[in-house]
């Protein structure tokens, strides 16, 4: 009998470190029909989405919120970089995702010299 119950909760351990129970350093995996990705990852994802699909160098991620369905991401990129960089110019990208984290859509909302940005905003 003692042999079994070592037996059982060697089989115990196994699927709660197969589900991440036993592991507390590493993240536990998200099943593929719940994936759903944490604000700071739809940043992530959104930046690296504008910057393969533009060819422009991202500067920052000005904005996360949770929409209908997945993400909006706004990431602001370096359009052209001039001298001084006070002078560079820069835009603001709109990103789409999905609850997993991927694009749906993206467009450019509008495009400004540095330090001009939020003056436009009223």
């Amino acid at each position: 009998m003692a042999q079994r119950d070592s037996a059982d909760r060697d089989d115990a351990d196994r699927r709660d470190a197969d589900q991440g129970n036993g592991d507390r350093g590493r993240p536990r995996r998200r099943s593929s029909r719940t994936a759903q990705i944490t604000a700071a990852e739809a940043g992530r994802a959104g930046m690296e989405q504008i910057a393969e699909l533009t060819g422009k160098q991202p500067e920052s991620v000005t904005g996360v919120e949770p929409a209908e369905d997945g993400w909006l991401v706004t990431v602001e990129v370096i359009e052209d970089r001039r001298i001084p960089s006070s002078t560079d110019i820069l835009s603001t990208y709109e990103t789409e995702l999905t609850p997993d984290g991927d694009l749906i859509s993206y467009r450019r909302q509008r495009r400004y010299a540095r330090g001009h940005g939020d003056m436009t905003r009223g």
